[in-house]
């Protein structure tokens, strides 16, 4: 049998590690912390009394509606609005009072990136680059624009670029200083599904080969979940829940309905079951909240009580846990995009 040498042997471990979504964290340093955040306009509270926090190697997840208060909270953490109170602090340090030193070492992207369409995508990038204050050369900047994919573009002008390709473009200028912590407010949007592919592969080569701390504000839950260790979902300006999504998405707490022709009998029988206290809901469909590895008993029990099934649907998604957190009537249109 063939010896393998170490280096080989990750070589061909690699393409499955790179499935992990949730890297270990040995040490959670906090790079961000946030504490009672608070930002009103002319008396409209935008973000109320907002703490969270972002560990060294996160790649955090900011999830709300459009208009919940994610980018007014991600303006204050670049000072580009003063907050009305709270505190933040970036690598251990007050924001207010180590503003230049701190920056120094975030990168970001606000919605859509600016750029002299008129110039080369190199041009470009370095430009942004003698403005951060980097010393650079052709070499240097020519790996970034292949990072994000722009090498073989990289002397066409910007204005020739897809959506896609500018916000490729913008994640290499919020890198060209190295950055430990980058920061992307809604990078997917305007994108096609394409581009959205495209740039969640990026975030998860800037976390895992790049090792940089990432947050990632976003409307739309399914592209999260594909990517974030760590989470924080806001309603309203206020916070909602923060955890890993390990935790949060739990198997344990897999949201079940039932369907069935008999509606009355298949809620009767599940009152009178050991499945009552996992009963979430009953007026506009029978819901559970129960461990996925229990469904198969669930469903044999129901069926030898003689109840017709049309179906025994677990629904376990980022967008599933949402709701369970809203109200019945709280408008989600703006997650399903």
């Amino acid at each position: 049998m063939e010896r393998v040498g170490p280096n080989e042997f990750f070589l061909h471990l690699q393409p499955f590690v790179q499935q992990l979504v949730i890297p270990l964290h040995i040490n959670m340093v906090p790079i961000v912390s946030v504490q009672h955040l608070t930002k009103q306009f002319s008396g409209v509270t935008a973000v109320n009394d907002l703490s969270f926090t972002v560990n060294e190697g996160d790649v955090y997840g900011f999830l709300g509606q459009n208009g919940a208060g994610k980018s007014t909270t991600i303006r204050m953490l670049l000072t580009l609005i003063k907050p009305t109170g709270g505190e933040v602090q970036l690598f251990g340090k007050n924001l207010q009072s180590h503003r230049n030193e701190v920056l120094k070492q975030v990168g970001a992207i606000i919605e859509r990136p600016d750029m002299y369409k008129y110039l080369s995508a190199y041009h470009n990038l370095s430009i942004f680059a003698k403005l951060s204050g980097i010393k650079t050369n052709r070499k240097l900047l020519m790996e970034q624009l292949d990072m994000v994919g722009l090498a073989d573009r990289a002397h066409s002008k910007v204005k020739t670029y897809s959506q896609g390709m500018k916000q490729r473009l913008g994640i290499a200028i919020a890198l060209v200083h190295n950055p430990k912590l980058v920061i992307l407010d809604e990078p997917t949007n305007g994108l096609d599904p394409q581009g959205i592919a495209d740039m969640r592969n990026l975030i998860l080569r800037m976390s895992r080969q790049m090792g940089k701390t990432v947050i990632v504000s976003s409307h739309l839950l399914t592209e999260i979940e594909l990517i974030a260790t760590r989470m924080l979902i806001i309603n309203k300006g206020e916070k909602m829940v923060e955890g890993s999504v390990a935790e949060l998405l739990d198997p344990a707490k897999t949201l079940v309905q039932i369907d069935s022709t008999d509606t009355a009998a298949a809620l009767a029988w599940v009152q009178q079951s050991r499945w009552a206290i996992a009963l979430t809901e009953s007026t506009a469909g029978i819901k559970l909240q129960m461990n996925k590895a229990d469904i198969p008993e669930l469903t044999a029990g129901l069926v030898s009580a003689g109840i017709p099934l049309l179906a025994i649907q677990p629904r376990h998604s980022l967008e599933d846990y949402f709701l369970q957190l809203t109200t019945p009537n709280q408008h989600v249109a703006a997650f399903t995009n």
